[in-house]
């Protein structure tokens, strides 16, 4: 099973309180493990005028609506964008499909602030990650939905709807699901 470039969904009472209704893009899926970033949680009080000031990069021109985001627990100091796929950077972008890309370079964040960036972007300080089989194990575990990426769900503004837009591709609603799993 490979996970790159789907959607992992929070099931209620996964038990992790870092993940509660989260929504992880994954950008890479392999026997050796899994990294992705959540696209729902925005960072709190962090603007991406003031990064790019802590960065030394030269602001834009005007402002910007680019959202920082909570993109795991793992490495809070180190920044992905997850962009769509007509940008790139030769070496330094991870292609994880035809609709999405993935890259951690300063030179990304100086485009996106000079107009040259990606069309569509979102930033993430940190990352998901798993260990071989981990992400499996949780899966089987109800811990975790799969579904299908869009641009529409993954770069939406509004951060408190992408968990209930995720499901929805299911045909599930947030009121039908359990917290605790079932075995037949």
């Amino acid at each position: 099973m490979d996970l790159s470039g789907k959607l992992l969904i929070a099931m209620p009472g996964m038990g992790d309180p870092r993940f509660d209704r989260s929504v992880v893009f994954m950008c890479a899926h392999s026997g050796d493990g899994a990294m992705g970033l959540i696209i729902n949680q925005p960072a709190a009080d962090l603007e991406f005028g003031d990064l790019l000031e802590q960065l030394d990069i030269e602001p834009p021109s005007r402002d910007m609506a680019t959202q920082i985001h909570v993109g795991g627990p793992v490495e809070h100091g180190r920044g992905f964008v997850l962009h769509s796929s007509e940008y790139d950077i030769e070496e330094s972008t991870l292609r994880v499909d035809e609709k999405f890309s993935m890259t951690a370079t300063l030179e990304i964040l100086e485009d996106m602030a000079h107009h040259r960036g990606p069309k569509q972007a979102l930033l993430a300080l940190g990352y998901s990650g798993w260990a071989p089989g981990q992400l499996e194990s949780e899966i089987s575990h109800n811990g975790w939905l799969t579904c299908d990426a869009t641009t529409d769900i993954v770069f939406a503004r509004d951060n408190a709807q992408k968990w209930e837009m995720a499901l929805a591709t299911l045909g599930i609603g947030p009121l039908t699901l359990s917290a605790s799993a079932g075995r037949a």
